[in-house]
Formats: C-alpha cells, sequence, structure tokens
C-alpha cells in the first residue's frame, strides 16, 4: 500500500493558490486541460460565486498520485475575510503549502495564516508563484521568508551553502553537518515535521514552472501525522450537495470506517446519538466516487450523520479548541415586505452549520435576525447565497461591531440554588487576566470540602457555557474563573443543581466586579503614494490608532500601525477614493483593547442585566418548605459558606487549610529565605555576586553566567511559544519570571538578551529585572552580535555558558572555548529547578500548617 497525505493549499489573496492548484493536477494527470482563474474554468473553483469573482470562497478537495504517494489536496479561500474556512481546515492537514506571490511578497495576512499553521503545528513547504512577471524578486522574497522564519530554505537554488544552510535548522542536523555526515531524506522529512525546516521553491504556475519540483519534494519529505489502529476522525467541513443531502466531510486520522456501520457520537447539545453511514464519498472536485470502506490518512464526505459539526473529533480524537479568527462585525438583516423572519431562521441555521462563524442571532422580542461576518466581501457573498439557495432577496444594515467585556478587579461570585428537594451552593473567585487570555478555569478547592466528581461537573458546565458580561451583554474574556467552596446534599443534590448555582455565580460575581468594556483593533498595512501619506497620518490618528514610521516600497510608502475596528470599518473605500484606486489597504485581527467612550457605549446599547433572565445574578434558597429568590445584592446575607476573601484573621482553620497558596514567582526567593534560610546545593554553587545598577549590565568577576537567547529560548520552550503566539510581550514577562526564580535558588548571574534591531529608532535598553539582567538591543543590532561580543570579552576569562539553539551564535561560542547548551536543554534545567522550588514550598507549608495545629491545640 502506498503512501497516503493531505496536503492543504494555503495563501493570501491573488498569490496564485489556484493556478498552483491547477498546474499539480495537470502535471499529475488527474486533469486533462489546464484551467485559469480569469477563464472561469478551474477544476477546483466549482462554484458559481467563485467563478464569477475569481476566487475561492469554499474549501474543496482533489485527488491526484504522484510517485508513490496519493496525495488528498484541500484548496482554501485566500481572501481574508473567508480566513475562518482556512482555519477549520489546518487541523487535518498531514503539510501545507503556503503560496506567495513573487511581485507582492509577505503579506498582512500571509503572515496571519504563518501563526496559524504555527498554532496548529502544521509542516509547511512554501511556493513562490508569478516568479515570471516584471518585479518578482527572488532575494527579496527570501528575505522576507526569513522574516517568518529562519528555517526558510532556497531548495531551488541550490547554492554552495546548502548543506550549511539546513544543518542552521536543527541541532541533530548541525550535529551531523560537523561530524561531515549528509542528511538524508529521513532527517530532512523529521526536521519538515518539527517544523524545524521549511522548504522553499520558485516558479510559476500558469507556466507550469518550478511545479513538478514541489510535487517531487511532497512524495519525498511531506510527513505523515501519526496514525494509531483504533478508529479516530476530524470533522473539519458540513455542506450540502445539489440534492440538499448534508455532507460531514472527514479526515480519518486511525482505523477505518465503512459504509452501513453505525457512528456513535456526541452532538453539540451533549446528546448521544448512533447514526448509520448510508454513503461514503472521495471527491475531486465536484464529482465524486462512492467508497464501501475509508482507512486512516483519507478524507471522504459521509451521509447519514445529521448532529456533526466543524472541529468535532470522532473515536479517539478530542473536540478542536476555540478558533483563533472570529468576526468582529455584526450585520442585521433587512428582509423584503411581507417576508416572516421566523420562516427564513431555521434555513439560515442550515448556513450556520456549514460555517459555524456566521453565528445567526435571534432576537425574540424584535423579530430580528443579525449575523456575524468578517467584512465587506462575505457580506456580498452571504447576500447571494442567501438569494440561490432561498430565493430571498436580503440586505444588511451599516453593522456593528462584536465588543467583549472583562474585569479590572477580583471579586467572589456566589450562586445558590435550592427550591424544594433540590441544593448546592457555589462559591467562585473571578480574577482579571491579561489580554488574550481568554477564560481560564481551574478548582482551587479541596475535596474534602467538595468531592471530586461534583468539581468536575461544575468546571465543565462553566467551559460549556458562554459568559455574558454585564455592561453590554457581550462575552466575557481574559477572566479567571476559580472553583473556591462547594457544597452539595447527600440526598437532595443532582447535577443540574450545580449548573443552576455555578451560572448564578459567575453572574453574581460579574455583578459587583469593575467590568470594562473591550473594542475589537484591526492590525493595517497601508501602501499610498508620498503625496498622500500626510492624509492617511492624519485619518490614522483621528481613530486614535497608533502608527510606526513609513516604510519606502518601491514607488509607494507603506504604513504599518492598528486601529478600532469601528474607525476602519468602512475606510477601504475612503482610500480607494482619494488614491484613485491605487491606494492599498490590508487588514487582520488585531485582539481587543478597553473601548473609549464605554459610558456613551454602554448607555446607547442599553443592556439590562437584572432583565436577563436567561442569565440571572439572583439566587434561590428556600424557607418552611419553599423555595424563594434572593438578589444579587443580598445573597451573601442568606449565604451557607463563608466568604473565601474574609482575611485571614476572620476565617475558621477549617476554611484555611482548605485555601491553596497562590504564589507569584517573583516572591519565590523571598519566601524561600524566609522560610529555610539560604539555599545551598552543591551543583549549584557559587560566589557571592555583584549587585549591577540599573541600565547597565555588569558582570562580576566571580561565579558562572549564563548569556540566554531570549527569543529563541521562547520559540524552543512549548508553554512560552505557545503563549508567544497570542501575545510575545507576555511571554516575554512570564520568561523573566522563571529565570528569575531560577537564578534566586541557584544563585547564578544571568543575562538574558532580547532582540531590537527591527524596531526603528530603538536605542536599545539594559536593566535589571529583580536579580537577572536584561539587555533589549539597539536598532542595527542583532542579539547574535551581542552575544558573540560578549562572549569574546569574556569566554576566555569566565565561566560562561550560552544559552541558544542558533547555530550560528553556538559556532561562535565553540570558538571561544565557551559551554554552549541547547534552549530545549536550558529549558528542562529550568523547569527542573522550578519543580524543586515547588515542592519544598509544599513540604514548607504542610509543616507550617501542622505547627499552627499544634499550637492551637495547645
Amino acid at each position: 500500500m502506498g503512501k497516503r497525505r493531505c496536503i492543504g493549499l494555503i495563501a493570501h489573496v491573488d498569490a496564485g493558490k489556484t493556478t498552483l492548484a491547477e498546474a499539480m493536477l495537470y502535471l499529475s494527470g488527474a486533469v486533462k486541460k489546464l484551467g485559469r482563474v480569469d477563464h472561469r474554468d478551474c477544476f477546483l473553483d466549482t462554484h458559481s460565486l467563485e467563478r464569477q469573482r475569481g476566487i475561492t470562497i469554499f474549501s474543496k478537495q482533489a485527488r491526484l498520485q504522484w510517485g508513490d504517494t496519493a496525495f488528498t489536496l484541500l484548496d482554501t479561500p485566500g481572501h481574508a475575510d473567508f480566513s475562518a474556512e482556512t482555519e477549520r481546515t489546518l487541523r487535518v492537514l498531514d503539510a501545507a503549502v503556503l503560496v506567495i506571490s513573487g511581485t507582492d511578497g509577505v503579506q498582512a495576512h500571509t503572515e496571519t495564516l504563518w501563526r496559524l499553521l504555527r498554532r496548529y503545528r502544521v509542516p509547511c513547504f512554501l511556493f513562490v508563484s508569478k516568479m515570471d512577471l516584471a518585479g518578482a524578486d527572488e532575494g527579496r522574497i527570501m528575505d522576507g521568508l526569513r522574516k517568518l522564519d529562519g528555517g526558510c530554505v532556497d531548495f531551488t537554488a541550490r547554492g554552495a551553502d546548502f548543506d550549511e544552510q539546513l544543518a542552521l535548522c536543527g541541532e541533530a542536523a548541525m550535529e551531523r553537518y560537523l561530524a561531515g555526515e549528509t542528511l538524508e531524506d529521513g532527517d530532512l522529512r523529521a526536521m519538515i515535521a518539527a517544523r524545524e525546516l521549511f522548504p522553499c521553491f520558485f516558479g510559476s504556475g500558469l507556466r507550469l514552472e518550478g511545479v513538478e519540483a514541489l510535487l517531487d519534494a511532497l512524495d519525498r519529505l511531506a510527513p505523515a501525522a501519526e496514525s494509531g489502529g483504533a478508529f479516530g476522525a476530524r470533522v473539519f467541513k458540513i455542506a450540502r450537495d445539489a440534492q440538499g443531502q448534508r455532507l460531514t466531510f472527514i479526515k480519518l486520522t486511525g482505523g477505518e470506517l465503512a459504509v452501513r456501520s453505525v457512528l456513535p457520537y456526541t452532538d453539540e447539545t451533549g446528546a448521544e446519538r448512533a447514526e448509520k453511514l448510508t454513503q461514503l464519498r472521495l471527491y475531486s472536485g465536484d464529482k465524486y466516487e462512492a467508497a464501501e470502506t475509508v482507512r486512516a490518512g483519507e478524507v471522504c464526505a459521509a451521509l447519514g450523520l445529521s448532529g456533526t459539526w466543524p472541529g468535532q473529533g470522532l473515536g479517539t480524537e478530542a473536540d478542536a479548541g476555540e478558533p483563533v479568527l472570529e468576526p468582529v462585525l455584526r450585520y442585521r438583516l433587512l428582509l423584503p415586505e411581507g417576508t416572516d423572519p421566523a420562516l427564513l431562521l431555521p434555513k439560515l441555521r442550515m448556513l450556520q452549520e456549514e460555517d459555524p462563524q456566521l453565528h445567526v442571532h435571534w432576537n425574540a422580542q424584535t423579530r430580528q435576525i443579525a449575523v456575524s461576518l468578517m467584512g465587506r466581501v462575505q457580506t456580498e457573498v452571504f447576500r447571494d447565497l442567501v438569494r440561490e439557495r432561498f430565493d430571498t432577496e436580503v440586505a444588511l444594515d451599516k453593522g456593528e461591531v462584536l465588543y467583549r467585556e472583562t474585569i479590572a478587579d477580583t471579586v467572589e461570585g456566589v450562586g445558590h440554588f435550592e427550591p424544594l428537594r433540590h441544593y448546592a451552593e457555589v462559591h467562585l473567585l473571578l480574577e482579571p487576566l491579561p489580554a488574550g487570555s481568554g477564560i481560564v478555569l481551574e478548582s482551587v478547592c479541596s475535596e474534602d470540602v467538595l468531592d471530586r466528581n461534583w468539581q468536575r461537573l461544575i468546571l465543565s458546565e462553566l467551559a460549556g457555557k458562554q459568559h455574558l458580561g454585564v455592561l453590554t451583554g457581550s462575552p466575557m474574556t481574559d477572566v479567571k474563573i476559580s472553583l473556591a467552596a462547594g457544597r452539595a446534599h447527600l440526598k437532595h443534590t443532582e447535577g443540574g443543581d450545580f449548573r443552576e448555582a455555578a451560572c448564578r455565580a459567575v453572574r453574581q460575581g460579574l455583578m459587583q466586579a469593575k467590568s470594562v468594556l473591550l473594542e475589537p483593533w484591526y492590525a493595517f498595512s497601508i501602501e499610498v503614494g508620498p503625496e498622500q501619506i500626510g492624509r492617511v497620518i492624519s485619518d490614522i490618528r483621528a481613530m486614535n490608532g497608533e502608527f510606526g514610521s513609513p516604510e519606502d516600497v518601491g514607488e509607494q510608502l507603506r504604513l504599518r500601525g492598528s486601529a478600532p475596528v469601528a474607525a476602519l470599518n468602512g475606510y477601504q473605500n475612503e482610500l480607494l477614493a482619494f488614491t484613485h484606486g491605487r491606494g492599498r489597504l490590508q487588514l487582520r485581527p488585531g485582539g481587543y483593547r478597553p473601548c473609549r467612550g464605554q459610558e456613551a457605549i454602554v448607555a446607547a446599547l442599553g443592556y439590562e442585566p437584572e432583565a436577563d433572565l436567561e442569565n440571572t445574578p439572583d439566587s434561590v434558597f428556600c424557607a418552611h418548605g419553599a423555595g424563594f429568590n434572593v438578589k444579587w445584592n443580598e445573597v451573601k446575607n442568606y449565604m451557607h459558606l463563608e466568604s473565601v476573601l474574609r482575611p485571614a484573621r476572620e476565617t475558621s482553620s477549617t476554611l484555611y487549610a482548605h485555601r491553596s497558596l497562590d504564589i507569584d514567582e517573583r516572591e519565590l526567593e523571598a519566601i524561600m529565605e524566609r522560610e529555610f534560610g539560604p539555599i545551598r546545593r552543591p551543583q549549584y554553587q557559587s560566589a557571592a555576586r555583584n549587585e549591577a545598577p540599573a541600565q547597565t549590565v555588569t558582570l562580576s568577576r566571580q561565579g558562572d553566567y549564563i548569556l540566554v537567547d531570549g527569543y529563541n529560548l521562547i520559540f524552543a520552550w512549548e508553554e512560552l511559544r505557545a503563549l508567544a503566539a497570542e501575545r510575545l510581550d507576555l511571554a516575554r514577562g512570564r520568561l523573566q519570571d522563571m529565570l528569575s526564580s531560577y537564578c534566586g535558588y541557584t544563585k547564578a548571574e544571568l543575562v538574558l538578551v532580547f532582540d531590537g534591531f527591527r524596531t526603528p529608532g530603538n536605542p536599545g535598553s539594559r536593566t535589571v529585572y529583580h536579580n537577572i539582567h536584561v539587555a533589549y538591543t539597539r536598532d542595527g543590532e542583532t542579539g547574535d552580535a551581542y552575544i558573540e561580543r560578549l562572549v569574546d570579552e569574556i569566554g576566555k576569562n569566565y565561566r560562561v555558558r550560552v544559552v541558544t539553539s542558533d547555530n550560528l551564535i553556538r559556532l561562535s561560542a565553540l570558538r571561544s572555548g565557551v559551554l554552549r547548551e541547547s534552549s530545549k536543554e536550558f529549558a528542562a534545567e529550568v523547569e527542573t529547578v522550578l519543580k524543586e522550588i515547588d515542592a519544598l514550598l509544599r513540604e514548607s507549608n504542610a509543616s507550617a500548617h501542622k505547627t499552627r495545629l499544634r499550637d492551637g491545640r495547645a
């Protein structure tokens, strides 16, 4: 049996992705005629709307054979408005081919796609198309690709240093290169699978240049996702065929699936289902073959499943997490006179099944329908789809931004649910988190207070509900919800009781908290002529936006920055008007930030939190055989458990014993010295050090010194890499905290270096963060150069370790005779030390608790 690979084609709009797909199908013999986008006869753009607009709107699949590999090719939309469709496809790919225009280079949407590939850990090949056009510069393009990742290597023009470039991509590769060994295909495949190496190819899909080389590389080097013997599958798309039959597109990750077999699964409501598969289809374009059995690695469309959804895991596969890309605008539907919105609603729900990000919203009081969309192009396509499929002409209003809410202080929320013969009470701590953290759930409640099963149920119910804020009824984000205490009744408590109590506790806490309204921002890139850049800067300032210095891009200037979505909405048309069609605006999601003019917006929206009966903050208590309602601000007078936020002197010893100790790592050293005195271990002993003044890095002449490449360590450490994908500044802060704790325990001197050379006008900085030295290099100076210079200065006279996986620095360290340690090895060392600290703290807390109990008995 030959190899099977599922390969996705992704790109920014007009990069030549669909043309490349046509070339791959044509060269493989899957199609007899080479289609063209401008001729509206492409094999994969089968929908009438796609051919009219010349863009891919829906992901499609095709099957081809090349060499020893049977490929399933998934073509995804390139326009930013349909990025959610692309994101859903990434989870089922063995590898992706990122297509980049040779004339445009790396665009803002390319960077968005790159972050998605990194988040989902998808191995990636790159193909630079349109190299036959004027203005395509291979050197310039490679420079841009290396800014995405230093592992991008040109596989088309293999120069004399090709092997050295490969060696620089991975530690194992460097070791083999230094030993004089040759890297085999298996080595390269492993590096690609680990996202250390990203092969780059140049050519032209229209002229069939470079396409065979890409196909050869995919055949030899494309890794396969791990598969097991047990059945597992991932749902990535829901669609309907010409007869209206529901199609569930899945990729099998393990085992096999047979037609007429019964598939058990859980639908979105949590209900258990078991449905018979009536047909399995292997699609290629708009045609398909019926299959009796589908095996691991294949992609098929299953008929007979009525409750599946995109992102669902079947069998051994878990469901996908929350998507990264979400719409930031909501539009009300304006229906033709005489159209009953209640009759149109279930039809629109079908569209929501196919695109979950549509978020069809029904207001029963006003009988209005609203939908969430990404931008102007998607609104036009949505209107066309409704007309085509449901024979209804709809219009959309101007749209409104989708706000989020968070809190600015820590509060305790209490929920009590005790109608007759029911009982549950829940106490939650609600704490603000840094931007981009989302909702984080945890339990700090002892199992002696509340049984583990009840705790799991509460956390499960909280995770399955979208929590709305009390300012505008918008979804909450960046909040940590901790289960602090709870009580059940031996006889009368049921699972639904804790669901009611937990949701009321969240709401009651939010009513007490200082709430903050957040609005979405776009990160933008605007290209205009020099004569119009002043107008653009004035417009962005008027939007209260942020921007950097203009950059030269040929005959135009590029301005990068960010601004509120509400202000940028509609700016595309304005830009085209005053630049006479020559201006260019690219947008990508820029996260959420506190909203200016919060009071006015809250007043205008007029949300009444206490009138929202589906999200009530009130509790239900019982007296004299009947339940009665207690308003949220009086619950504390009726609750059965003591408050967990009372000062320690007011808290009973029993309750104190069940409170968890939450320690900021920046306090670890002070706590260690207070509880245990100085900690000395032979393997970490060093002489006393001299403290360096702020704004300088002055090394003492004694002890061990560790030079750390900050960004390299962040992206080698899984926890920090995930954090950096959302907010790089949070990852930097977290790293500094952990290294500070590490040095406090080991007494090592450490210099943490961050690369600031790409920041225009950056003068660099030197500071002391607690007990570690932090250096940001200046504009034009790389972190590599700074570390090399420091190594040259001190490496011959002091014991120095250089921590990096950057092989150029490692080679420099080797020449200087200092110790070299990879980022992964050092990360493991730091984690070990932090675990030792944590164990000592737990031991100390237990000892102190025993002492308090003994003193109390005395």
